[in-house]
């Protein structure tokens, strides 16, 4: 069996703590970001010290060179452990060059600088890709689950096979559509579903529509929470800027806290 060291999969060496307490946020789309949203949001990372902070997606509105900078010094400025999953936002938006042959090369400089794997005491987060530089339907933002990148995913859970740990994928698109009978914008995600379900998977935590959601749902015999985070931009879809709190009890409990952002 591979080495879990290698995928970046082996819980850290820390004092015995009761839960894990992750931030979600997502679409925080740098260039027309919600800026009091932004502060209050790293205002409670700073006070509450969460374990980490993970963001699925669209980090930026066109994936410029300057909003990927801006987004570089807000993410590291954090000061807690963060992973961020690419959207279809963040592939260049004006270079199409560099779209079709590089797609994820301003990402990964970001990656890079910010960190790219989370594993704690009670969890371990898997990363799937579920974006494509084009496709041959429109929009183009809508998701897409290509097999090689599932597979990834699918070995990681292989990997992790007999670790007590509650295992949640992080993607920028919802895997299903809102109702089972509605069309899936995300071609491949039923089968995604299914088979990360299959494989051991816990949850899902998702972006792309800007409005917050958690609820449990099911393929064949295999059940898989889906929470979504809403926005901290100013593209508003009938919900106020918010991100999520998930907490990942000892005994394996999973809550989700929707925490709205007002002005008083």
């Amino acid at each position: 069996m591979a080495d879990p060291d290698a995928a970046g999969l082996r819980p850290p060496v820390t004092a015995t703590v009761t839960a894990t307490r992750l931030f979600h946020v997502s679409d925080v789309h740098f260039g027309v970001e919600n800026p009091d949203a932004m502060r209050w949001f790293a205002d409670a990372v700073a006070a509450e010290q969460p374990h980490g902070v993970i963001c699925t997606g669209d980090l930026t509105q066109r994936a410029t060179h300057a909003q990927y900078d801006a987004a570089r010094e807000w993410f590291t400025g954090l000061g807690v452990p963060v992973m961020v999953q690419p959207g279809n936002h963040d592939m260049p938006y004006y270079n199409l060059w560099e779209r079709f042959r590089r797609p994820y090369k301003r990402f990964g400089a970001l990656e890079k600088a910010v960190g790219a794997r989370l594993s704690f005491d009670h969890a371990v987060i898997i990363p799937l890709d579920t974006n494509v530089p084009a496709q041959w339907r429109w929009p183009w933002s809508d998701g897409v689950v290509k097999a090689a990148k599932l597979e990834a995913a699918l070995a990681d859970l292989g990997r992790l096979s007999g670790d007590p740990r509650v295992k949640i994928i992080a993607c920028h698109h919802p895997l299903l559509p809102k109702t089972d009978g509605e069309a899936n914008p995300t071609i491949g995600g039923d089968e995604a579903f299914a088979a990360l379900a299959k494989a051991g998977a816990d949850a899902v935590l998702t972006g792309h529509v800007h409005t917050p959601f958690d609820m449990e749902r099911a393929r064949g015999n295999h059940a898989m929470r889906m929470i979504g985070a809403g926005t901290l931009s100013t593209r508003l879809r009938g919900a106020p800027p918010s991100y999520n709190v998930v907490t990942i009890a000892a005994d394996g409990a999973v809550k989700a806290e929707r925490r709205d952002f007002t002005l008083d």
